[in-house]
């Protein structure tokens, strides 16, 4: 009994932990959104309700692209490649900062929904947080000053924060919470990083040469998809966006 009692302990304080990394992501894309329209003396509300509806679009296809999940072949198999961060790069574009937070969350609890999670909702934290490290600096610096040429550095720096935090907090903080969560040892996973790669000898290694790989892979490949496509989606998210007043 007491190890039940244990086992939804530390379950309920990763749920807690969770939602409260869900509040600092939209309280931070709220201040920041907030301040540089104020600056640019915008009015518009940071949650307008024709955003908030392109949100729940958004959400519903950033879902459906998060299940479509392909294995890479330098990682072990509970590590993906996906491209659910693309509508929520794109609807961060349009919409700003908050939007993009926004569809994160929503797109996780739809996700949810749609295939339940198989690793104890840790990976559905890493996506989130993660996600939300190269989505916000890139939506904030496009914010600031709406052309291709911030487009492209905000996603550059984007990605590249998403690669270094991304290894780090993988290292610190998931992996670690995956074992515990999901019963299995340390030592187990890293022998999955080991089968794959045989540099691969504790966690700084399998960090380093399978989850920084696939971040930068996936962060350039949205990155790329959204500075490509974007200036040509525009007029159409505008025009949908005032067709919901």
């Amino acid at each position: 009994m007491s190890a039940v009692m244990q086992t939804v302990s530390e379950n309920l304080v990763f749920v807690l932990q969770f939602l409260g990394l869900v509040v600092l992501m939209f309280l931070i894309a709220y201040a920041v959104e907030k301040a540089v329209k104020r600056k640019r003396g915008d009015s518009e509300r940071v949650l307008a309700t024709r955003k908030i509806v392109m949100i729940g679009v958004f959400s519903a296809m950033a879902a459906v692209l998060m299940v479509l999940e392909f294995p890479v072949p330098f990682a072990p198999s509970f590590y993906g490649l996906d491209f659910s961060e693309l509508p929520a790069l794109i609807g961060a574009f349009a919409y700003g900062p908050v939007a993009g937070v926004m569809i994160e969350f929503c797109k996780i609890v739809i996700k949810i929904f749609l295939k339940p999670s198989s690793t104890a909702f840790v990976g559905e934290l890493a996506n989130f947080v993660i996600a939300c490290v190269l989505v916000l600096p890139a939506s904030v610096i496009y914010l600031v000053k709406k052309t291709r040429r911030n487009a492209i550095i905000g996603t550059v720096v984007g990605t590249l924060l998403m690669a270094v935090f991304g290894t780090a907090f993988n290292a610190v903080y998931l992996i670690p919470k995956f074992a515990q969560l999901y019963g299995m040892p340390l030592d187990s996973i890293i022998a999955m990083g080991t089968a794959i790669n045989p540099s691969i000898h504790d966690i700084t290694g399998l960090v380093v040469l399978c989850v920084a790989p696939l971040n930068l892979l996936k962060g350039g490949l949205v990155s790329l998809i959204t500075v490509l496509i974007y200036k040509k989606l525009s007029p159409v998210l505008k025009a949908a966006a005032k067709k919901e007043k």
